[in-house]
C-alpha cells in the first residue's frame, strides 16, 4: 500500500508502507548509525518522533527474541517496547539472516502498532532537515489527506511522562547504591551499573528521592524539551546539596545544566547516531560517541565553577559539562554504549571512582 511522509514545510515523499498500516505524527529526525535498529527503535529518547535512518538497508538481520532477559529486562533491547512513532527507510529487506534473529522487522512493527515507509529518498529528507532544521511531519496511508493531528508542537508535550517507570524498582546487589532517575533509561545503563557491583534503584523522573539512602545519582537520557521538567531539576538541586556524585546523560546532562543555573538551546537538527565526534576539553583528543539528543547546554551561560568538558566537532555544541570541584559530570553521549577501549580513562570508570 502507498504511504507518504509529509513534512510541515509541505515537502512530500511517497513510498510503500510496511509495518502497521496506520497514520502517525511526530517530530521528524534522522539517525546516522549504520547498524543497531533494534536498539534505536527501543530507545526512549525517540519517543514521539518519526525516525529516518540514513543507512539505506534496514531489516536485513531481523529482530532478536524478546524472551531472553537479564535482570528481568529484555537483553537485546533498550526498553520494553518500540518507542518511535514511525520509521522511514530507503530499502526495507523482506528477508533476513542472522543467528540471533527471531522475526522480521515488519512483523515486530505490526505487533507494536508502528508504521513504516520504504522506497523513499532518505538522503533528500536528511538534507531537508539539515537545511531547514528539525520539523514536524506525518505518515499518511493510501490516498488520505494530511490531518491536523500535528498541531501541538513536539516541544510542548511532556514526552518523558510516557516513557518513565511507574514506581521505584531495584536491580542487583552491592555495597553502594546508585539512584537512576528514569527520564527514558536505556537498559544497557542499568546492566552496566549492576555489572560494576552497584545496587541500582530506578525511580520515576519526577520522584523525590532525597529521603533515600544512596551513594550516587545518574540522571538518564530521554525525549522532549528539558525546560518542561522543573520537578526533576529541583530534585537534582537537592542531590547537589549532599555533595554526592551525579552523572547526567543526554537529557540528564541538560537537566544537570539547568540545575546548575545554565540555559539550554534546541539544536538545529540534533545529534543522533553512533558516529558523533567530540573533543575532550584542553586536549587534542577526539572520540567517536553514540548520541541521541535534540538540545544542548549553552556554554556562555555556565555559572562560575562549571566548565565545558566535551565539544561536538560537527557543530561546536556543548557535549558535556563538569563542576571544577564537586563530583558532578554531564555528557550528551551514552558512556555505557562505548567499548572498554573508548579511552584510557573511560568516563564510566571515572564516575565509578568518584563514588
Amino acid at each position: 500500500m502507498k504511504a507518504t511522509l509529509v513534512l510541515d514545510n509541505g515537502m512530500r515523499f511517497e513510498g510503500t508502507a510496511f509495518g502497521c498500516e496506520k497514520p502517525a505524527v511526530g517530530e521528524v529526525v534522522f539517525c546516522t548509525a549504520m547498524t543497531g535498529y533494534p536498539e534505536s527503535l527501543t530507545d526512549a529518547a525517540y519517543a514521539g518522533q518519526l525516525l529516518v535512518l540514513t543507512y539505506p538497508l534496514v531489516g536485513n538481520y531481523g529482530v532478536p527474541s524478546h524472551e531472553v532477559k537479564e535482570l528481568g529486562l529484555e537483553k537485546f533491547f533498550e526498553s520494553n517496547k518500540m518507542q518511535v512513532s514511525g520509521l522511514i527507510v530507503t530499502d526495507y529487506s523482506v528477508e533476513y539472516s542472522h543467528w540471533n534473529a527471531a522475526e522480521t522487522l515488519d512483523a515486530w512493527m505490526k505487533r507494536e502498532g508502528v508504521p513504516g515507509i520504504t522506497g523513499v529518498d532518505t538522503r533528500a529528507i536528511t538534507k531537508a532537515i539539515r537545511d531547514n532544521g528539525v520539523m514536524g511531519g506525518q505518515i499518511i496511508i493510501g490516498d488520505a489527506q494530511p490531518s491536523t493531528l500535528n498541531a501541538q508542537p513536539y516541544d510542548t508535550i511532556d514526552q518523558v511522562a510516557n516513557v518513565t517507570c511507574a514506581e521505584p524498582t531495584t536491580y542487583g546487589e552491592g555495597a553502594k547504591k546508585v539512584v537512576v532517575v528514569d527520564c527514558g533509561v536505556k537498559y544497557s545503563l542499568i546492566r552496566n551499573l549492576v555489572a560494576r557491583g552497584f545496587e541500582v534503584v530506578r525511580v520515576p523522573y519526577n520522584y523525590d528521592f532525597s529521603a533515600m539512602a544512596y551513594d550516587a545519582v545518574v540522571v538518564t537520557t530521554g525525549p522532549g524539551n528539558p525546560a518542561l521538567y522543573g520537578d526533576t531539576v529541583a530534585n537534582i538541586r537537592k542531590a547537589m546539596e549532599t555533595g554526592k556524585p551525579i552523572l547526567g546523560i543526554g537529557l540528564g546532562n541538560q537537566l544537570l545544566g539547568l540545575a546548575a543555573g545554565a540555559q539550554v538551546e534546541k539544536l538545529k537538527f540534533g545529534h543522533r547516531g553512533a558516529n558523533q565526534p567530540t573533543r575532550l576539553a584542553d586536549t587534542n583528543s577526539c572520540y567517536i560517541t553514540n548520541q541521541n539528543i535534540g538540545y544542548a547546554v549553552m556554554a556562555s551561560t555556565l555559572p562560575a565553577g562549571w566548565k565545558v568538558l566535551f565539544t561536538n566537532l560537527n557543530d561546536g555544541a556543548v557535549d558535556g559539562i563538569r563542576h571544577e570541584e564537586k563530583p558532578w559530570i554531564g555528557t550528551q553521549f551514552a558512556p555505557e554504549a562505548c567499548s572498554r577501549g573508548f579511552r584510557k580513562d573511560n568516563l564510566m570508570d571515572d564516575f565509578v571512582k568518584l563514588i
